[in-house]
């Protein structure tokens, strides 16, 4: 099974940016599809980005669509953010699965096994 580290949180203001990453090791940590998934308080885990595993095809939440990028070299995964707002305050999660998924199936959080343990993004207004 592959371990997640995320990286990079921390406190901005908003319309301030911030990078986010995943490292993914294992010896097969180049071959999981990899998304971002954030959760606020009381809130199940929306999805926010994912990407395949030869970064060809990428996928993005509609609240975040334009302002976050996935991109991965190898078995790492970055999510860039831009232009934050406060509403994108929350724990962020990277979150890998074997194989490929589709456009669908890649926003669904029961499609992944293995889980990071979270990095906290606050944005204050």
């Amino acid at each position: 099974q592959v371990q997640l580290v995320e990286s990079g949180g921390g406190t901005v203001q908003a319309g301030d940016s911030l990078r986010l990453s995943c490292a993914a090791s294992g010896r097969t940590g180049a071959g999981y599809t990899i998304a971002w998934f954030r959760q606020v308080p009381g809130k199940e885990r929306v999805f926010t980005a994912a990407i395949s595993r030869s970064g060809s095809n990428t996928y993005y939440g509609d609240s975040v669509k334009g302002r976050f990028t996935i991109s991965r070299e190898n078995s790492t995964v970055n999510l860039q953010m831009n232009s934050l707002n406060p509403e994108d305050t929350a724990v962020y999660y990277c979150a890998a699965t074997v194989g490929a998924c589709t456009a669908t199936s890649c926003r669904d959080r029961r499609l992944y096994r293995s889980w990071g343990q979270g990095t906290q993004v606050t944005v204050s207004s």
